[in-house]
């Protein structure tokens, strides 16, 4: 008499198998390390620039539609692209890029820690040859939006899902990050993620449609930060 031994099932094509590894990938339980980065909020909560839930918003609806958060879907949108479609040599230029627009080291560190750490972990977890390819010409530091990026373009997730995911953990990610800090409790988090919701459509879809010329920043008081936060007293978090 012969057993039959059940082997797993590769996941279905569609919205729910990229749902469910988005899901997956960008979860706080993920083994990048992003509880350990508050972007500079540690420091604009120590000088006061963040201390209450208005206050909280209007800081991060501008990293949103001016800051990192914008570029980074950028990256992740051309990285989705050259994932797809095997691009070693832009995965490669892309990545230079990303890493060179991190304005201080913390930043620096955030992006390229966090996205060495998902390239690693998901190539292993969730191989498919075109992404082991691409980490191959991949050997140093890897911009988080770009290993992202090239993950979701090999595995051949929709790119408009993409990009709301990652910003939509971008944005909570830094919520967690002021819960830990105490200038909001639960409650007022909560708020501020459905608040800002509308503006993580409406990056996410300008993003999806940008050039690489349409990269920049304006969050020079967050940068400075950065620095600053190098040498605070007291802190939690690594930028």
């Amino acid at each position: 008499m012969t057993t039959a031994i059940p082997t797993a099932t590769p996941m279905a094509e569609g919205p729910a198998r990229d749902a469910l590894l988005l899901l997956s990938w960008l979860s706080p339980g993920y083994p990048v390390g992003a509880y350990a980065y508050s972007h500079g909020l540690e420091w604009a909560a120590e000088a006061g620039d963040v201390r209450d839930e208005a206050s909280l918003r209007a800081w991060l609806a501008d990293v949103l539609a001016h800051g990192a958060a914008r570029n980074d879907a950028i990256l992740a949108a051309h990285a989705h692209a050259a994932g797809a479609r095997g691009d070693a040599e832009a995965a490669a230029a892309l990545n230079d890029l990303a890493l060179a627009l991190a304005p201080s080291r913390e930043l620096h560190l955030e992006t390229s820690q966090q996205g060495r750490s998902f390239l690693d972990a998901t190539c292993a977890a969730w191989p498919v040859p075109a992404l082991s390819a691409l980490a191959g010409r991949l050997a140093g530091p890897v911009a988080y939006p770009v290993a992202v990026g090239l993950a979701a373009g090999a595995h051949g997730i929709a790119r408009p899902m993409l990009l709301t995911g990652y910003l939509a953990a971008f944005l909570q990610n830094l919520v967690s990050a002021a819960l830990r800090l105490a200038p909001v409790g639960q409650s007022a988090g909560t708020r501020v993620v459905a608040s800002l919701s509308p503006a993580v459509a409406a990056v996410a879809a300008e993003a999806e449609a940008a050039s690489l010329n349409d990269i920049g920043a304006a969050t020079v008081r967050l940068d400075l930060g950065s620095f600053r936060h190098e040498t605070q007293y007291s802190r939690i978090f690594r930028s």
